[in-house]
């Protein structure tokens, strides 16, 4: 997350994650699931502006047109928390520049709403540390707290405990995100719990010494056969982006993404323009190339 006054306004450039491992552990009394799971950050980014409101209120502007910019919307109910804990009643003004797929296992509400705090912390000169950012941010969901650990943490949880790790190298993927997005709720609905969870431990070391090849190897997606019942779309790209030969290939979080694990950039590159000169066959799905941010 890179953040940046300019004159009157707070800028924050907030990115996408994508897990590289995540299996489902229990399910809790509290309706949400117990879940191990390492993410990382990649470089596809929202951009959110932040002003003073003379009115009092907040004002949410996207130029997504789908996009609800009610007190539903994530970025509201952080503007409201940081009140609450503040006491500040000023308001505020909030552009929203939409790169990350909506509905995509790519957490891009998540991520928007930490820079929300980010931003908020900033503009109003609340001083608050990361510690403290990332605690709120857990109140508003399970993804948001890791964007004040990014760029790679293992999650434990409902993904709100968070341990920061070390990436021993740069990582580079194709992201390919169908038109269709994915319920999270629906997804989760449909996951079966294994008797026997897979293990981390493993995947955590290749990515600690950055082992591209025995990553590609380990990725793990415990929701990923649920996701692909509903949208078989997810299937189908994975076999794909197997077939053109990738290190490994995985959907990420709840789908619809489906990201490709590539050995170097100009892999990368070359499995993304296959894709673009396939697109008639993708049904409209985004190719995006991103790398791990740093």
């Amino acid at each position: 997350m890179l953040i940046r006054r300019a004159a009157s306004a707070v800028q924050v450039w907030t990115p996408a994650k994508v897990n590289l491992f995540l299996e489902v552990l229990a399910r809790r009394t509290d309706g949400y699931h117990e879940l191990a799971t390492l993410m990382t950050a990649v470089s596809l980014y929202d951009t959110l502006e932040f002003t003073e409101e003379p009115s009092g209120a907040t004002r949410l502007h996207c130029d997504h047109p789908s996009l609800s910019t009610g007190p539903d919307n994530l970025i509201c109910r952080a503007v409201e928390l940081v009140r609450r804990h503040s006491g500040r009643t000023d308001g505020v003004a909030i552009r929203l520049w939409k790169r990350i797929p909506m509905a995509a296992g790519l957490a891009g509400g998540s991520s928007d709403a930490a820079a929300t705090l980010a931003g908020l912390n900033r503009l109003w000169k609340l001083s608050w540390d990361r510690e403290r950012l990332a605690q709120l941010g857990a109140e508003l969901g399970s993804d948001v707290a890791f964007f004040f650990a990014a760029p790679v943490a293992w999650c434990t949880g409902r993904g709100e405990r968070i341990e920061p790790m070390r990436l021993g190298r740069t990582l580079d993927f194709v992201l390919v995100s169908p038109s269709v997005g994915l319920s999270t709720a629906e997804v989760f609905r449909g996951v079966t719990i294994p008797s026997t969870p897979h293990s981390g431990a493993a995947l955590r070391q290749a990515v600690t010494v950055g082992d591209v090849r025995e990553l590609g190897r380990l990725l793990h997606n415990r929701l990923q056969p649920a996701a692909e019942q509903l949208c078989p779309a997810v299937a189908g790209l994975c076999s794909r982006l197997a077939d053109l030969g990738s290190a490994g290939q995985l959907m990420s979080g709840s789908g619809s993404t489906v990201f490709a694990l590539c050995r170097h950039p100009g892999e990368a590159l070359t499995l993304a323009r296959a894709l673009h000169s396939a697109r008639d066959e993708l049904g409209g799905a985004r190719v995006s190339v991103v790398r791990s941010c740093d």
